[in-house]
């Protein structure tokens, strides 16, 4: 008998309930006639600000304008550095060269990869004026040292929480803590989408205001622009998709965490698996591990029909955009980028599937 390929991602199967779900909400949307900026952007901006624990709610189009949005809200001089993890998504610098500010990239730290506080000390300049928080893989960065950072030195701290839907620091959901919580609800993600979405969470009501009006060309009145702004709303058919869906993310998250101490418990250490922490929510939106023979045990495991994938395969201070922003070498990052490998560990994944897994990597 053919042995089953096990799948890294299955959106079709990871969104099935949901889409049965939604069926109604997308004819009531489609004999609404209102199909931008209306009654389904405006639920789910309640309904997930009252979930993350904020006042306010945005909604825009993708998770990079959340982040390059909430930068220049904060209408900083020219130049100002941003603080942020030397190993994450690209997505996280173009938006801070898109506010027309210099990131300034630390190691991060080798067991959680997140921002490592000691580093940020040490490259805090007369020009820093924010921190970029990265919550990786779904894990919440330190966010008692990062809070307490940013009131000694007078920071802006921004939270990319892409990956961290749910997720939460001594049971404070991420996306609560900082000036602004920045989404995506990009499809793979916990809490995503049938296509791009973003949302920008904060609890300044300046803040709230200036993003609305950045979001749509300047504007929260029609044809009166205060501001040069972007056209980056959250689609009506995707908020009202994501409003059913946000129901459900609790029950998402806690499948993704049953398999994950399926890999903690079984999988042999050999592999360096997610440092566990105590007080903190992990919600494994990647399960990555650690191993020096990466691309060999990839190939091995493509070998034997499991599929896999790297975040990220290339530091992004490599990236051929980056090439004349960058001269530093970043030996944590390297390390990580070199050596991790991310498994199986969708809502459409069985206990048999991660124990499938488990059995063939055990074997390398």
């Amino acid at each position: 008998m053919k042995s089953k390929k096990i799948f890294f991602e299955n959106l079709y199967k990871s969104n099935i309930l949901i889409t049965n779900k939604f069926k109604k909400r997308y004819l009531d949307f489609i004999k609404s006639g209102n199909y931008i900026l209306s009654g389904n952007v405006k639920k789910f901006e309640k309904n997930f600000s009252n979930y993350i624990g904020t006042r306010y709610c945005a909604g825009v189009g993708n998770g990079l304008d959340a982040l390059t949005i909430s930068l220049k809200s904060l209408n900083l001089p020219i130049g100002s550095e941003v603080i942020v993890a030397s190993n994450v998504y690209v997505a996280c610098v173009i938006a801070i060269f898109n506010a027309n500010l210099k990131p300034v990239l630390v190691d991060p730290d080798i067991l959680t990869y997140n921002l490592n506080p000691n580093e940020i000390e040490k490259n805090i300049s007369k020009k820093t004026k924010a921190i970029l928080a990265v919550h990786l893989y779904g894990k919440p960065c330190d966010m008692k040292s990062l809070n307490n950072i940013c009131k000694n030195y007078k920071l802006f701290l921004i939270e990319d929480c892409a990956q961290s839907h749910g997720a939460s620091f001594e049971n404070k959901i991420t996306g609560s803590f900082g000036d602004f919580g920045c989404f995506s609800f990009y499809p793979t993600k916990n809490l995503g989408a049938l296509g791009d979405g973003g949302a920008i969470n904060c609890n300044n009501k300046f803040f709230d205001t200036k993003v609305r009006k950045l979001r749509n060309y300047g504007s929260i009145k029609r044809y009166h622009n205060e501001i040069l702004g972007y056209n980056s709303r959250l689609d009506e058919i995707q908020a009202a998709f994501l409003d059913v869906k946000l129901k459900h993310l609790e029950k998402i998250n806690n499948h993704k965490i049953n398999l994950a101490q399926i890999y903690d418990q079984n999988l042999n250490n050999k592999f360096i698996k997610p440092v566990k922490q105590k007080n903190i929510k992990d919600v494994y939106y990647i399960y990555n591990i650690r191993h020096p023979e990466r691309n060999r045990l990839k190939k091995f495991l493509k070998k034997n029909l499991i599929d896999v994938d790297i975040h990220y395969p290339t530091p992004l201070y490599r990236q051929p955009c980056f090439r004349d922003f960058f001269k530093n070498r970043f030996p944590i990052s390297e390390e990580i980028h070199d050596t991790t490998l991310s498994l199986p560990i969708s809502v459409a994944h069985k206990k048999s599937d991660i124990l499938k897994v488990i059995k063939i990597l055990n074997s390398f």
